[in-house]
């Protein structure tokens, strides 16, 4: 046998990132024209590579967010997905401690634009609640979660959320049908899945991390049941990242490195 190709994490994240956007386009006759993706991967591609100047080129990390933002951000304007791509990639690069960044560069991205008026918005309903597609969602974030190591941060961010809905929903005296239409939600298991479980800028160890996530969900739930704003996962996420760094000192662990997997042939 001899070795053919690397693969980790984020080459799964990619792969299983570019189907959902082919699933959206084709399976959901989603109106997103094609200057969209040809705005958002060459502006992240183009801003990574100004920042890593005398370094070597990461080109994974990027994608990623590009593909992040293409499935979750929309906008009339192509200047507003540019300058969400810059700020996306940038946000890496300036808020950083000790080698690590604590914002999700596609997280960081959406809230900064959305704070733009009429300009840019998510559409949570995009992805409707097909049981189908949240069998596909949850089984490849789970491969991807199973290489990466963060299940846990999904799990607890869907239980607590999850939990929330249900006493909500059973103090409002809703059926149960309502809670499993909202727990289905495309976007939010993209979010639970992809976004929180970042593993370079979410908390290194599994109890901060559990603690983190949790604490995602009750801001999360707050934002959108009292605050009455709709992407209030989004603005959970942004408000709480930074207090990865305080976590990370309160208990340490090991960074996150990316490891990759020899395919043999």
């Amino acid at each position: 046998m001899s070795q053919h190709y690397q693969l980790e994490g984020r080459d799964y994240q990619i792969l299983f990132l570019s189907l959902f956007l082919l699933c959206g386009i084709y399976g959901r006759d989603w109106s997103l024209a094609p200057w969209h993706v040809f705005t958002v991967l060459p502006s992240c591609l183009i801003t990574q590579w100004l920042w890593a100047q005398g370094q070597p080129f990461n080109w994974k990390s990027p994608t990623i967010t590009a593909l992040s933002l293409t499935l979750l951000l929309r906008s009339h304007q192509w200047w507003v997905l540019v300058l969400a791509s810059v700020l996306a990639i940038s946000s890496k690069f300036i808020f950083r401690y000790e080698g690590k960044h604590w914002f999700n560069p596609a997280n960081f991205g959406i809230v900064l634009t959305l704070l733009l008026p009429n300009d840019a918005w998510v559409s949570p309903g995009q992805w409707g609640n097909d049981l189908w597609l949240c069998l596909l969602f949850l089984g490849l974030g789970g491969i991807v979660l199973r290489q990466v190591g963060r299940w846990d941060t999904s799990c607890l961010f869907l239980l607590s959320y999850g939990s929330l809905l249900l006493l909500r929903n059973m103090y409002l005296g809703w059926s149960f049908d309502v809670f499993l239409h909202q727990m289905m939600s495309g976007s939010l298991l993209l979010f639970a899945l992809f976004m929180i479980t970042d593993p370079r800028s979410i908390p290194d160890s599994s109890g901060m991390r559990m603690l983190w996530a949790s604490l995602i969900a009750v801001v999360a739930f707050i934002l959108q049941f009292v605050g009455q704003q709709t992407d209030g996962i989004f603005y959970a996420l942004f408000l709480v990242s930074p207090l990865t760094i305080c976590l990370d000192r309160l208990q340490s662990a090991p960074r996150f490195q990316w490891h990759q997997s020899a395919v043999l042939v």
